[in-house]
């Protein structure tokens, strides 16, 4: 564990002193480090640490565990899997939803050496079918009412409740509750397998380690604000990365309770009832589920919030001003990808630019390329690797079973983003959503801003549509809020909010009402909807035009 503790123990002592905490940052570089055995056993298990709660789940499945139970618990799961012939480097696909199995598995791969592969439980049979192979996966864990969607996959396969030709998992609770490993954990070695959300292709399989992520979480602890003790809820599924990130890793690095509401269906007020109840501390939550708070009363839910914060797409300032009205508290926002841990966000304590994603979080070295691979005021956002940051994966693993690893002089996030004079970064877009429109770069993000500012709009997403004067055209998809029409009056009423915010050559000419297309892990798929304009033959009739509104044509240039 050589100076993990020690990197742990400076962020926490430096959590608003981002100057400091920036320049004398070093990433650790163990030899050997298992976070399971190393930390979670060895320090949060043990003494009165070990008698605090680290998981406490509300709703269906409510469960509450101590640090000392869940090193107990795991140990005797890990048993059990080694039974079953689990070694160190066979592939786990791991498929549950917030269930106490899915953090004792994860923490008992950790300790065999295990590598897992998180998966939605979205998926469909012919999702997993091709995960478990792509994956290579020896071993599928899933609930029952889920086995039906591996029958015919050939892998051990282990459920959470009884199933006729299926493991049950309840025989892991009869194993002995001490564990002894089978030698030290290269720091180097394999720990997770993720499949990206494939927002803009087909997702790829990205490869981290022992260290990349239990270590590199550091960043992420430090930008949510954790503290040992605080009670943290991150609204995320379990699969993608972002719930590792903050249903696993950072909480537990700080020696903070992961705290969980688990739902039928989502539902905003009742989640809130919970937030409060329950005295959460810490929230971090998509901008989807922002925007669904803040159509409730936040005001007359008073809550014990210390720190709020965005990730998955970028927070839009309209989002931020009405939280921050109701609460006191401005949401941070912060930027990272499934290939990375936190890489720029907003501490706490720091100042906070109205769209900036913040700054450059310890530990990484941001630069801003222009298509000449010249530092620029606004480019594709790049991790420099003299020094690599510990966090960044160790590659892609390809179809054939090989890896593609990161080298040159930097790391592509495939992003957009400017920066000012003090380091603050903005969010542009995806490179590929960034588009010309009469020679003018137009940044989704920013209009999709602006839209949402509308009491009528829900969500948005805009892409370039064909014209034949401007070459492409900014038109919205949109999705309204309960209770709008999608109709000419809406339409006009919209059209005449972006002529009061938006310079001529940015205003969005065309908007289409209906629900967006999206990725099982809840982001825009931009690309669906770009793609549906180059192919169309004809006027859509959901369609609203600037041109269709007399009354507005004199404003069109």
């Amino acid at each position: 564990m050589t100076g993990f503790a020690e990197a742990r123990d400076f962020l926490l002592a430096h959590r608003t002193d981002y100057a400091t905490a920036y320049a004398q940052f070093r990433w650790p570089d163990p030899h050997h480090f298992n976070f399971a055995l190393d930390w979670f056993d060895a320090v949060l298990a043990q003494g009165e640490s070990g008698s605090r709660t680290a998981l406490r789940i509300v709703g269906l499945g409510a469960a509450e565990l101590t640090f000392a139970d869940l090193s107990r618990r795991s140990n005797a799961v890990a048993n059990g899997l080694r039974a079953l012939g689990v070694s160190r480097g066979d592939r786990i696909l791991l498929m549950l939803g917030n269930v106490v199995p899915l953090w004792e598995v994860m923490l008992a791969a950790i300790k065999l050496g295990a590598v897992v592969v998180p998966a939605t439980t979205l998926l469909t049979a012919e999702d997993l079918a091709e995960r478990v192979a792509r994956a290579r996966a020896r071993f599928v864990i899933l609930a029952a009412e889920d086995a039906p969607k591996v029958d015919g996959i050939d892998a051990v396969r282990i459920t959470v409740g009884p199933v006729i030709g299926c493991i049950d998992y309840a025989a892991f609770a009869t194993e002995s509750e001490t564990f002894e490993p089978d030698g030290p954990t290269a720091a180097s070695d394999p720990m997770l397998l993720y499949f990206t959300s494939g927002t803009t292709a087909k997702p790829k399989l990205v490869l981290h380690t022992h260290a990349s992520y239990p270590i590199g979480h550091l960043s992420t602890m430090y930008w949510l604000g954790l503290q040992p003790g605080d009670i943290h809820l991150n609204i995320s599924s379990p699969g993608w990365a972002k719930h590792a990130w903050s249903c696993f890793f950072a909480p537990w690095i700080a020696g903070a309770t992961v705290f969980i509401c688990n739902q039928r269906r989502f539902h905003a007020r009742d989640l809130l009832d919970a937030i409060a109840t329950n005295g959460v501390t810490t929230l971090c939550a998509p901008p989807t589920v922002w925007r669904m708070f803040i159509q409730e009363d936040l005001a007359a839910i008073k809550t014990a919030l210390r720190e709020a914060c965005g990730a998955g797409e970028p927070l839009n300032p309209e989002v931020i001003d009405q939280v921050r009205t109701a609460w006191g508290l401005t949401i941070r926002d912060g930027y990272g990808q499934t290939e990375t841990t936190a890489q720029i966000g907003n501490p706490p304590g720091q100042e906070l630019r109205p769209g900036s994603m913040g700054r450059p979080l310890p530990g990484y070295h941001i630069r801003l390329l222009d298509p000449s691979d010249q530092d620029a005021p606004e480019g594709a956002v790049c991790i420099a690797l003299t020094p690599r940051p510990l966090p960044l994966m160790r590659g892609y693993q390809q179809d054939d079973g090989s890896f593609t690893g990161v080298s040159g002089d930097v790391y592509r996030t495939g992003d957009v983003a400017s920066i000012d004079g003090d380091g603050y970064l903005t969010y542009v877009g995806r490179a590929d959503d960034v588009f010309k429109s009469s020679d003018y770069r137009i940044s989704p993000f920013e209009l999709e801003s602006v839209l949402l500012e509308h009491p009528a709009i829900a969500e948005s997403a805009v892409v370039p549509a064909p014209d034949k004067l401007r070459l492409a055209i900014p038109k919205a998809y949109i999705t309204l809020v309960a209770g709008a029409e999608p109709d000419a009056a809406t339409a006009l009423s919209i059209f005449r909010h972006l002529s009061a915010k938006l310079a001529p050559y940015k205003r969005i000419r065309r908007l289409e009402f209906g629900l967006l297309p999206k990725t099982i892990s809840g982001k825009i798929r931009r690309v669906e909807l770009r793609r549906a304009e180059e192919a169309a033959t004809s006027r859509p009739s959901a369609e609203f035009r600037w041109e269709d509104f007399p009354e507005l044509s004199a404003k069109a240039e």
